[in-house]
């Protein structure tokens, strides 16, 4: 016959210990949390989008890329001595839509002071690349080009679209945003790289 005063003294025993591998549960989960918290803290108010880049500080390769509306290759070794915003779109990409407008007026509004956007179809149709711009319009001195075969965006380690590229008068890649571009990330990036600074990110 079991001891029922032993059966007692042994629940009574586990009690405390239940207790204490729940509190020690719980400022575990705490610690990690806290940690957690910290590491977010500490990147607060970065713009996620300014993602690193390997290619930061590389120098831009050269490329000869054919122009979408059939002009001829444009070669980017003629755009050395201006500030180029190289980006990567395609028609299917909706947030390629969202920015389309700020690229466009970009271009107008830094032309003048030695800028040269390039847009750069990225695994799309010329076809669908064409309406694409038919439907949104097409930036005044904007140059866009065609890229079979991926070749270019290899070259500049595209991950996926919309991504924007900065090339100094040097011809070499100084700031990448991931992502759709707005009008405050393209201003400070193309203000900074036409002062001779790094844009902050």
């Amino acid at each position: 016959m079991t001891d029922r005063r032993s059966e007692d003294s042994t629940l009574e025993g586990q009690g405390p210990r239940r207790r204490l591998v729940r509190w020690l549960t719980v400022g575990g989960a705490v610690v990690v949390l806290g940690l957690l918290a910290a590491v977010f803290a500490g990147r607060f108010g970065e713009d996620p989008r300014l993602v690193d880049s390997p290619l930061i500080g590389e120098e831009a390769t050269p490329l000869v890329l054919e122009r979408l509306d059939g002009s001829g290759p444009l070669d980017f070794v003629t755009l050395q001595g201006r500030v180029v915003v190289v980006n990567f779109w395609a028609s299917w990409c909706i947030p390629c839509r969202t920015e389309h407008g700020y690229l466009t007026s970009a271009q107008s509004a830094y032309d003048d002071r030695g800028v040269q956007f390039v847009g750069v179809v990225f695994q799309d149709t010329e076809e669908a690349a064409n309406r694409f711009l038919a439907d949104l319009g097409y930036g005044e001195g904007y140059e866009y080009v065609l890229d079979p075969g991926s070749r270019a965006a290899v070259e500049f380690g595209v991950f996926g679209v919309p991504e924007t590229f900065f090339i100094d008068r040097d011809g070499y890649i100084v700031h990448k945003i991931a992502g759709p571009v707005d009008p405050a990330s393209l201003t400070s990036a193309l203000d900074a790289i036409l002062a001779g600074r790094s844009p902050a990110g």
